[in-house]
């Protein structure tokens, strides 16, 4: 197995996380991929835990593919924690740990491209476009800078008339605030 058979493995089981929204993926694969490319950075001490739990999704894969913890760390652990990665695990985190519910399934891509879309990245889409790099790395930069709305605008997590002021806010309580949003209003 070479540097690149793994790191392209990885990416597609990735996608496989959120193969309930297949067409999605379809329409979005260039943007994820370049989501992939960018580094997750954080300003926020606490964030270094969604950073911790991106890499932690890089073992998860390796247990589940049955590559040895050595292998994921030589061809995996070479690079910071991509926003792609820092996002998929978020939203596995706040299915398993927050709101699962067996009844309706596994959500988990839901959670994602609701992040997605509150980050403003949704529209750059089409399996022939040519994706706006310099439009998609500002927006993310906004996000990973902190510089959106008080209210979460720009952000991963959008809460309309926040007490907060969301920016000041780690992502983990973010989410937990966006979850008593949609699920108690």
């Amino acid at each position: 197995m070479t540097r690149r058979e793994i790191n392209d493995e990885y990416f597609r089981w990735i996608l496989n996380l959120l193969s309930s929204k297949k067409k999605a993926i379809t329409r979005h694969r260039k943007l994820l991929r370049q989501l992939n490319d960018i580094d997750f950075r954080y300003s926020i001490p606490l964030d270094a835990n969604r950073e911790g739990d991106g890499i932690q999704l890089r073992y998860r894969f390796g247990y589940e593919r049955n590559y040895d913890q050595r292998e994921i760390a030589k061809y995996l652990d070479d690079k910071p924690c991509s926003v792609l990665e820092m996002m998929v695990a978020l939203a596995i985190r706040f299915e398993e740990h927050i709101v699962g519910d067996p009844e309706l399934g596994n959500r988990t891509s839901d959670w994602f491209w609701e992040m997605l879309d509150n980050l403003g990245l949704s529209e750059f889409e089409g399996v022939y476009y040519n994706p706006d790099i310099e439009t998609i790395d500002c927006i993310v930069d906004r996000f990973l800078d902190r510089d959106y709305e008080r209210d979460g605008q720009g952000g991963l997590f959008i809460i309309p008339n926040c007490p907060y002021d969301m920016r000041s806010a780690e992502i983990w309580y973010q989410m937990q605030w966006y979850f008593d949003y949609k699920f108690n209003k």
